[in-house]
């Protein structure tokens, strides 16, 4: 038998064994004695130099390395201080006559050694130290998979996190609101300017108008963009649950409340704050609010201590705050702390010019979820869509076009006829001004009805409502007549002789 090859008559059932064990010693009776010891459980490799043994360890998969201390060309520590430097997870142990205790200690702090055994050995003491050294081996292997593993899980979370950050960022980027008209143009300057600040923003219009894709907007474009955004409408909760949710609370604060809660104020902490219909606050309420923004500071439910966050808040509101303080029912003092800055979003019929690209942009997207054939409007259908008043504004006729494409079938094609009925038919679905008129307060009836029958209305007079429309629409968004023909593409007489003909002369400035 060759003391530098695995041993022969076992070699077959080594092969079948998990783990290799390389023994290292210039006396062959000591490696044919460990090799009886360890042979029927382990693939046993042997090699009476350290040289050899390297060779060894580069070639086969070696679990542990169990090597004489005292040999003529290399060491045993030398040996396994090498082996730590290729194979540092392998497993050392070594075997010494001697009572050598500093050799021992520089053996186990160099090469750091999981044991060392004394000669002459126990048979079964030394297949106890081998057993216990390899379970700490294959701990030690389990421990580098779930390390790599975890790595890896890490690795993919932080991509994935930046993907879906970015995404996030795409979608509410100032590009994503859609809008050409001048009254849109003066919000998107101020939106463009506030962002790279920490002002508090106050954000009015009516429902539906885009407010909380406008604070979004506001908030990745701005410094706080790596922070936390949270949304909470105020008027969705009553005024225990608001504070709570605001605020957070301690167990025990009230019924149900089973442990200890942060909240939104502070999940936001370094980042944003989106208060929606702020109007509809208690005057309690107001005032926790108001703490907030003058210290910095909040007070959990049940708590006596206050707590210092650093939140960007960003208010809305269908309400006009202003005459909500006149009459006592906001505080004037937190109405100046969230108009910092304010920005008006106009409704949808004051820039009409929008609707088509809006309309087409919730065609594409509704078709593409649907899984739908259309493609575009036909003209009538879009200038109906342009006629109405949309009281609910860029929402509402995102629900219009939904229900559209929803109940479209295999149409390619958006006509008058698929429109609701209130919309195609001019008159409005709460009993109100009529869907095609723009301005609400011209003094014209909408509904038309005498002895409860809605009105008919003939192609000309339509046509003639849709005209009105048109033109109020393009005098408001450019502020002249003249600016309005060009927006309309007719010359300026023509607009002057067709808004005297519908009655229209006295409307506009030159």
């Amino acid at each position: 038998m060759s003391p530098d090859s695995p041993a022969e008559g076992i070699e077959g059932a080594r092969r079948e064994q998990p783990y290799g064990v390389l023994l290292v010693d210039d006396e062959e009776a000591i490696l044919e004695s460990l090799e009886l010891t360890l042979g029927e459980d382990y693939r046993v490799f042997t090699a009476t130099t350290g040289e050899r043994g390297l060779e060894i360890l580069a070639e086969e998969d070696v679990a542990l390395v169990i090597a004489d201390q005292v040999m003529p060309s290399m060491s045993g520590v030398e040996l396994l201080e090498r082996v730590n430097q290729v194979r540092p997870d392998t497993i050392r142990m070594l075997l010494t006559g001697y009572a050598d205790l500093g050799s021992l200690v520089r053996a186990i702090n160099e090469g750091r050694i999981y044991r060392y055994v004394q000669k002459p050995w126990e048979p079964d003491e030394l297949r106890l130290d081998v057993k216990r050294a390899l379970e700490a081996y294959e701990l030690q292997q389990s421990n580098a998979k779930l390390a790599k593993a975890l790595a890896a899980a890490n690795e993919q979370l932080r991509s994935e996190n930046v993907y879906l950050r970015r995404e996030v960022e795409r979608r509410y980027a100032f590009d994503q609101i859609i809008g050409q008209s001048p009254a849109m143009h003066r919000v998107f300057e101020v939106m463009e300017k506030v962002a790279e600040t920490d002002a508090t923003v106050l954000l009015s219009g009516e429902t539906g108008t885009g407010k909380d894709l406008v604070a979004r907007a506001i908030h990745f474009a701005g410094p706080r963009k790596e922070g936390r955004f949270v949304a909470q409408n105020c008027g969705a909760l009553p005024e225990t649950l608001l504070e709570s949710e605001l605020f957070g609370h301690k167990r025990g604060a009230f019924t149900g409340a089973h442990q200890d809660k942060k909240g939104l104020f502070e999940l936001a902490d370094g980042g944003t704050i989106f208060l929606d219909e702020i109007g509809e606050t208690t005057p309690s309420m107001q005032v926790r609010l108001l703490r907030v923004l003058q210290d910095g500071e909040i007070r959990p439910l049940g708590s006596s201590e206050t707590r210092k966050v650093d939140v960007r808040v960003v208010a809305a509101t269908n309400r006009d705050l202003r005459k909500e303080v006149g009459e006592g029912r906001f505080r004037e003092d937190l109405y100046y702390r969230l108009r910092v800055v304010e920005i008006r979003l106009p409704p949808l019929r004051e820039r009409k010019g929008d609707i088509p690209t809006l309309a087409h942009q919730f065609l594409d997207r509704a078709t593409q979820k649907m899984g739908r054939r259309l493609r575009g409007f036909t003209n009538a259908a879009m200038d109906r869509l342009v006629a109405h008043t949309w009281s609910g504004n860029v929402r509402e006729l995102e629900n219009e076009i939904e229900r559209v494409v929803a109940l479209a079938g295999d149409a390619e094609t958006v006509t008058v006829e698929m429109l609701s009925e209130h919309i195609r038919g001019g008159v409005s679905p709460f009993g109100g001004g009529s869907a095609t008129r723009a301005g609400a307060g011209d003094g014209e009836g909408a509904s038309g009805e005498e002895g409860g029958a809605p009105r008919i209305w003939d192609l000309n007079e339509a046509v003639d409502d849709l005209k009105r429309s048109l033109i109020r629409a393009a005098i408001a968004e450019t502020g002249s007549k003249s600016r309005a023909a060009e927006r309309l593409a007719i010359p300026r007489q023509s607009l002057q002789k067709m808004m005297k003909r519908l009655g229209m002369a006295d409307e506009g400035r030159d």
